[in-house]
């Protein structure tokens, strides 16, 4: 019986890195570095791929959203609002995971986050 692999996220970084390093327009490749590196801790080259995607994608709503994200984990509040603005304006609408996404933690009590999430959440 073939032993279990072990999930490997350096192995992962190292390939990816290496396929960017060839196809640094690669989109997707662009955006699985930016969680990648996030994950593992690695917020400052999270933040230089999500900034990149962004670049690459201006239309995407979920990669300002990860900007959005990165620049909180940096403690970058205004360009984290900025980010989300973006995010929600391009069409992102994920009430429920914006409400508990730990990487939003340092917008969670700023007015203007809980003003954001008020305008995703349904009218009565």
């Amino acid at each position: 019986m073939p032993k279990p692999t072990k999930h490997d996220p350096l192995f992962e970084i190292e390939f990816f890195e290496a396929v960017h390093r060839r196809c640094p327009g690669y989109v997707e490749v662009v955006g699985l570095l930016g969680g990648l590196y996030t994950k593992a801790g690695r917020i400052a080259d999270g933040l230089k791929m999500d900034r990149k995607l962004v670049r690459l994608e201006p239309d995407n709503a979920t990669a300002h959203y990860n900007l959005a994200c990165s620049l909180a984990l940096s403690n970058k509040r205004p360009g984290a609002l900025r980010s989300l603005r973006k995010a929600l304006s391009l069409g992102y609408d994920d009430l429920d995971w914006m409400e508990q996404d730990p990487d939003l933690e340092v917008l969670k009590h700023d007015p203007e986050f809980r003003q954001l999430l008020g305008q995703l959440k349904p009218q009565s």
